[in-house]
């Protein structure tokens, strides 16, 4: 889906000071990210502390996306897990209304061996009505997607479009790039690895820091789509400390702490996770007021 090309964000869950869903704030960063030029939206994935919102908060999460967005760029749901019989309820049961695919990420805790990975996709998508973006996290799900698995799910399962792939491997990605079907999207995960991958034959991304920096980030992922090595690296160059910072300790409190620095929204995450400490807030403020006083790319 070509729609799906270029820098996707991963949106966060901006919270009140009594860690409520911030509604206000999340409009604030869906027209922040779409002023910035982004290709596409993704709702409800990791970085939007999913593991931390009920039922009903991500069903609001994801209509208000929706109602915000107004049919101006592509929307990506995040449903996955690792029991497969409800993950497959929650694609029947969720209100798809306005959203273009689905990212689901591959069954975490349970190390499930691939045979299991690849039954546990096939049965989403047989229940699924939109595309499927599969998504592997070694490091957070326990286990690896072997790119074997990827290609042969995207060789028998039609409506699975693609991969998040974030196991932080060039080899392993430029294998899979080398096997995939065609049309068959490979999409980075990582946001170290993002330019990396578009310049081996990728997709795209979809991108934590890329909602901070909405400009700079797509400006240097459309120049890698087209070949522009030089002009791209200069960009990640500039990007790549942030890109540290951001994850130093744990997502989302990092980027949170940017968007707070630009007066989007409130830092605060809910637990287990904590919000940045006072040196890291520093250091990100110090760097972006350095560096990033405008979005390197407006």
């Amino acid at each position: 889906m070509e729609q799906l090309m270029g820098t996707g964000v991963a949106l966060v869950t901006p919270f009140d000071e009594n860690q409520e869903i911030d509604f206000t704030a999340l409009e604030q960063v869906v027209e922040h990210c779409i002023q910035g030029g982004v290709d596409y939206l993704v709702a409800l994935g990791t970085t939007a502390e999913t593991a931390t919102l009920d039922t009903q908060e991500k069903q609001q999460v994801a209509n208000a996306i929706r109602e915000i967005n107004r049919n101006r760029k592509p929307l990506v749901l995040g449903i996955g897990g690792n029991n497969t019989r409800l993950v497959c309820q929650q694609f029947q049961n969720t209100d798809l209304a306005g959203y273009d695919g689905i990212l689901s990420v591959s069954p975490y805790y349970s190390k499930p061996t691939q045979e299991g990975i690849f039954q546990h996709f096939k049965a989403v998508a047989s229940v699924s009505s939109l595309p499927i973006i599969m998504y592997n996290v070694p490091s957070r799900t326990g286990s690896n997607m072997a790119p074997d698995t990827v290609v042969r799910l995207a060789r028998t399962q039609s409506n699975i479009i693609g991969l998040k792939e974030a196991c932080g491997d060039m080899v392993q990605v430029s294998e899979l790039i080398r096997n995939k079907p065609e049309g068959f999207m490979v999409i980075s995960g990582d946001d170290f690895t993002a330019l990396p991958t578009v310049l081996a034959g990728g997709a795209g991304v979809i991108s934590v820091l890329g909602q901070g920096l909405p400009s700079a980030f797509s400006e240097m992922i459309r120049l890698g789509l087209q070949n522009a090595t030089a002009e791209a690296y200069a960009i990640h160059h500039q990007l790549s400390p942030l890109m540290r910072l951001i994850f130093e300790e744990g997502n989302p409190a990092g980027i949170k702490t940017v968007l707070a620095h630009q007066n989007l929204i409130q830092a605060g995450v809910r637990l287990p996770l904590m919000q940045a400490s006072e040196n890291l807030t520093q250091r990100i403020s110090g760097f972006m007021e350095q560096h990033f006083a405008v979005d390197l790319a407006s």
